[in-house]
């Protein structure tokens, strides 16, 4: 299925267009990378907050209880319906107007509404079978089974406020205003911090389990977060109350959500599936895993997740009007510069793990055990982050096009893919098993959706991609060497010592020097993308002062 290019004025002014969205893209990503990164630093010192003030049962009980909420918000949420909406208000922006927008948003809310109550009331009464769902293996230890009943029962409410709010970020992100939508998700992680430090004395004093202070700060962060966003929803004219009306725009929506919903719940099965089995092996195997998640999520979420997000309004709109051809430039653009990112991400993370582990968790109920089996979950997924950067840039390509078949055929051979590698490997290596299976299914996922795309477009302007990920893969490899070279030296001065300072050294230091090192070289071979990288951030410095 190829494209063909004309010298006509339309084609021209395509080109055009084209050409200005990618270069609005890496200024929109930087708003959105700012704001997940200040989310993510937030999330943390939540997570080093939780390691050090609660032990491994308690953290391993949250973590599924939250783990369940968490991923039907994100299906419901974030996920299909935001992947779904963001494409359709663009183009009924597009060919209708405005006013059409906020009528179609106002009906979507609605429908939204009906059904986060829905799912929250069947939270709060299948409690106890979720849990057995996601973590049958605590069967044998009925006093944890126990308390992540209460947790999941306690917590599930968090999907009533955080759906809303991902369908106002999706009316935030097709309006191009990504300022609030990026920087609100952080007031949830203020909301677990304070909660974890200043609620646990006064629910031990009144015979509670201090876990629900988690509970409790999961929902006071949710409502945060819608509250957040009203001010920017009125002044897009996008706060009006929801319309319960099915019209056929709606139901087209629910439609494309169907598909989708199914395409990445297959992800969530796969999640279940990890909790699920890492419940059947030693206690903290849950917390090893969410932890190494939580160190993934810095690369992923500040600038993988940021120009995915400032990308699908672009490449919805540019599908809209039938210019594929710019459609297929955008996203090599974007994918080349996700690469340059992701690229060292995945080999800072795999070289250096256990250093890094040491220098941000270990202190308090966190010890030097907790902080070497972290590390071997991080290996796995740490090194899978470019196969991560891939699918996150390749899927909203395909829904742009209204492709929502694709996603849901490649997720469910990924799912094949996910349990054939755990079962394989969990009786080896354990917790690290199932990371290794998430890493493996990713690369597969990641392979298959860029042939989907290549089918629909003709051309995946190979041209643009090979060089930027052959200049970050150099890169990356002498950074590493240097980078892993420093840790394993002061590692091996230090030996046995107990000082804060030398225990965090060989992870600061070898970031330090992985980073001077795979800049320096980025800018010594002027790397295009780097460059544009560097001078976009350059322009918000000056922007901001």
């Amino acid at each position: 299925m190829g494209i063909e290019a004309t010298n006509s004025p339309t084609s021209s002014d395509a080109a055009r267009e084209g050409e200005q969205e990618r270069r609005r893209l890496l200024g929109r990503a930087a708003v959105v990378g700012a704001g997940t990164l200040v989310s993510r630093l937030l999330g943390l010192l939540r997570d080093v907050t939780l390691a050090a003030l609660f032990d491994r049962e308690a953290t391993d009980a949250w973590w599924v209880a939250f783990t369940i909420p968490n991923a039907l918000r994100s299906l419901l949420g974030e996920g299909a319906v935001t992947s779904a909406v963001v494409p359709m208000l663009t183009q009924k922006l597009e060919t209708e107007g405005e006013a059409a927008g906020r009528q179609f948003f106002a009906r979507v809310r609605g429908a939204s509404f009906v059904a986060l109550i829905i799912v929250t009331g069947l939270g709060l009464v299948l409690a106890r079978p979720l849990t057995e769902l996601f973590a049958g293996g605590y069967r044998s230890r009925p006093v944890e089974f126990e308390r992540t009943v209460t947790l999941t029962r306690a917590v599930f409410p968090y999907i009533l406020f955080m759906g809303t709010a991902a369908l106002g970020m999706a009316a935030l992100n097709a309006k191009r205003c990504f300022f609030t939508a990026s920087f609100a998700p952080g007031l949830l992680n203020v909301a677990l911090i304070a909660c974890a430090i200043f609620l646990p004395a006064i629910f031990v004093s009144r015979g509670l389990d201090p876990t629900l202070v988690l509970a409790v700060g999961a929902l006071l962060g949710g409502a945060l977060q819608v509250l957040a966003q009203i001010p920017s929803l009125r002044a897009i004219g996008y706060a009006s109350r929801p319309v319960f009306v099915l019209d056929a725009d709606v139901r087209l929506l629910l439609r494309r959500i169907v598909p989708l919903t199914f395409g990445i719940g297959v992800y969530y099965v796969d999640l279940v599936l990890s909790r699920r089995l890492l419940s059947g092996l030693d206690a903290g195997s849950q917390s090893y895993f969410s932890w190494a998640m939580r160190l993934c999520d810095f690369p992923q979420g500040i600038f993988v997740m940021a120009l995915s997000t400032a990308a699908l309004p672009s490449l919805s709109s540019l599908a809209a009007k039938g210019e594929r051809l710019e459609l297929a430039k955008t996203w090599a653009h974007g994918m080349s510069i996700a690469m340059v990112v992701a690229i060292p991400a995945s080999v800072i993370l795999a070289v250096l793990g256990e250093p890094i582990v040491v220098a941000v968790f270990q202190r308090g109920a966190f010890d030097a055990r907790s902080a070497h089996e972290t590390a071997r979950a991080l290996y796995w997924q740490g090194a899978a982050i470019w196969t991560v950067a891939a699918v996150r840039q390749t899927v909203p390509a395909l829904y742009a096009l209204g492709d929502t078949r694709t996603p849901v055929i490649v997720s469910a051979i990924d799912l094949v893919a996910f349990i054939a590698i755990a079962l394989g490997l969990r009786g080896t290596l354990g917790h690290a098993g199932i990371s290794a299976a998430v890493a493996g299914s990713s690369a597969v996922q990641a392979l298959l959706l860029l042939v989907g795309l290549k089918w629909r477009l003709g051309t995946l302007c190979f041209g643009t991609l090979v060089p930027a990920a052959v200049r970050a893969v150099a890169a990356s490899f002498v950074a590493g060497l240097a980078g892993f070279g420093f840790a394993h030296a002061v590692s091996h001065c230090a030996g046995s010592s107990s000082s804060s300072v030398v225990r965090v050294l060989p992870g600061v230091g070898g970031m330090g020097i992985f980073a001077a090192i795979y800049l320096g070289t980025m800018w010594t071979i002027r790397a295009p993308e780097f460059l544009e990288i560097a001078s976009a951030m350059a322009r918000r410095g000056r922007r901001m002062r």
